[in-house]
């Protein structure tokens, strides 16, 4: 019996929901996304936001339910071509984030920061 030939999968785009798309849309812009596409309802709020940056790419939806912090299932891992650029651009924004650390599956370096809905980012030094 022949195999049937499955279509690869091409891509992967995580959505997560967030309480208030547009304050996670300006969070995310301090990591240097920018929108490549939005919904908006009737009203005109954000509802649904596609960002990218280079190969990053993450979808924000607005939750049915209250988003608590302590039950995100989720963290998102980033890289930087600078972390330390990037960790001092947070810090002068106000955005806390963590010392720069150096586990051992990261060696160039590593931080952690919180989005404004407790999704924990960590990101990492690339080449």
């Amino acid at each position: 019996m022949a195999e049937s030939v499955k279509p690869p999968i091409i891509g992967l785009i995580p959505l997560a929901s967030v309480t208030e798309v547009q304050r996670t849309v300006d969070f995310y812009r301090h990591l240097g996304m920018e929108v490549r596409g939005s919904l908006r309802n009737p009203e005109g709020e954000l509802q649904w936001v596609h960002l990218t940056s280079g190969a990053a790419e993450v979808m924000f939806s607005r939750a049915l339910h209250p988003v608590i912090a302590v039950q995100q299932a989720v963290l998102f891992y980033l890289y930087s071509s600078n972390l330390t650029a990037l960790r001092e651009h947070l810090l002068g924004q106000g955005i806390k984030v963590s010392s720069i650390t150096y586990p051992d599956y990261m060696p160039k370096g590593e931080v952690s920061v919180e989005d404004p809905d407790g999704y924990v980012l960590l990101i990492g030094q690339s080449d």
